[in-house]
């Protein structure tokens, strides 16, 4: 059998090669005349996986490592008789970290307390419910918003988007891109709901880039309508707009979920459901070890006159700051692609263990534990 596979996801290679014929490539470059005698794909966002690239192929098996499955015609590959299968939740714990490190930047930066603070969460599946759980943690007041909850579950749970908009200080977006159905999310912010927002207000997105409107996004932080706002995903991504680079509080080149816990749990994802579907006995796979980076795994916080929220707010920054990546991206816009596949190391919290020191009251030794770092007596 032959599997074509993007050369940009990590962990893969000689994994599969003793069942089968193998062809990495970068996945913008994946053709039909590539995978017309190949019998599975394991992808990423950047191969459009449609009529006009499987039609007359062999391929009867599709695995993307990612949680978003968008880019693949889901109808068109059911009527044609090709399983796919998408990771999700893999990179969830990475995005929340990503989240994290931007909401204590943003407090630190507009010297705001975060118990001060509303946080308005959009989409309410895996990533979302680890921002809420981590915001929560920082002291925000949370507020969700996610329609097909709350149909299914009942209301007392959530919020309708313009409740969100209406009593948010910050809000995050953690959905799917969708364009049809009453829950369409393409444009969901749109030039009417960022003029319902008002000049004290932050908007993130991490989701996807058509989730939001560009164009509107930037008149309206043209015009200060908005405080701030913060985007991983871009519309025509990677030839990003660079006049809205220029008028965000930060922007980086869709890493959100670039941690490399992340990326081995999406390709073992892949590799599994693959083996599943071909029989092959690499089902049960797993990534045997991740490269450290580039600061130490253990470090050291005083707690002395700190708060809880304080003490994990200096964890999460230490874990990750996202200022470099911003400064990354503004350095040079045009290695949008360069900078996502040689993207450094990006280690969770659990593979951290911090050391308190006056920690009397032991409440940060709970959150920090809470939020899922390692304590070090």
């Amino acid at each position: 059998m032959k599997i074509v596979c993007d050369s940009h996801i990590p962990f893969l290679k000689d994994v599969l090669e003793p069942y089968a014929e193998v062809l990495y490539t970068p996945g913008q470059e994946i053709s039909r005349d590539m995978i017309t005698d190949a019998d599975a794909l394991i992808i990423r966002t950047r191969t459009r996986c449609d009529r006009n690239l499987l039609e007359g192929t062999k391929v009867r098996f599709i695995a993307t490592a990612t949680i978003g499955f968008d880019h693949i015609d889901t109808q068109w590959c059911r009527q044609n008789g090709i399983t796919w299968t998408n990771a999700p939740g893999c990179n969830s714990w990475s995005v929340q970290q990503y989240v994290g490190s931007l909401l204590v930047t943003l407090a630190n930066r507009f010297s705001f307390d975060c118990k001060q603070k509303t946080l308005g969460v959009v989409g309410v599946g895996n990533v979302g419910f680890k921002v809420a759980r981590l915001a929560a943690l920082l002291g925000f007041r949370v507020l969700l918003c996610d329609p097909p909850r709350a149909r299914r579950e009942g209301s007392s749970a959530f919020v309708t988007i313009d409740e969100i908009i209406e009593s948010s200080d910050i809000i995050t977006c953690h959905v799917p891109l969708t364009t049809t159905g009453q829950d369409a999310t393409y444009h969901l912010f749109d030039s009417q709901r960022l003029a319902a927002m008002n000049s004290s207000q932050i908007l993130i997105n991490t989701s996807r880039g058509e989730v939001v409107d560009g164009a509107a996004l930037k008149q309206t932080l043209k015009e200060g309508k908005i405080r701030a706002a913060s985007l991983d995903v871009w519309e025509n991504e990677p030839d990003i707009d660079p006049e809205l680079l220029d008028l965000l509080f930060t922007g980086t080149p869709h890493i959100a979920g670039y941690s490399i816990d992340g990326k081995a749990t999406g390709t073992m994802m892949c590799v599994n459901a693959l083996g599943k579907f071909f029989d092959l006995p690499c089902s049960d796979w797993e990534v045997d070890s991740a490269p450290l980076p580039a600061q130490p795994l253990e470090f050291t916080i005083d707690a002395a006159g700190k708060s809880p929220q304080q003490i994990l707010s200096e964890a999460i920054l230490y874990s990750y700051d996202i200022m470099q990546d911003d400064a990354r991206l503004r350095a040079d816009i045009q290695s949008f692609e360069r900078q996502r596949s040689t993207y450094p190391v990006r280690r969770e919290f659990p593979v951290f263990s911090v050391r308190l020191t006056n920690d009397t009251s032991g409440r940060a030794t709970v959150f920090l534990r809470e939020a899922g770092f390692n304590i070090t007596e």
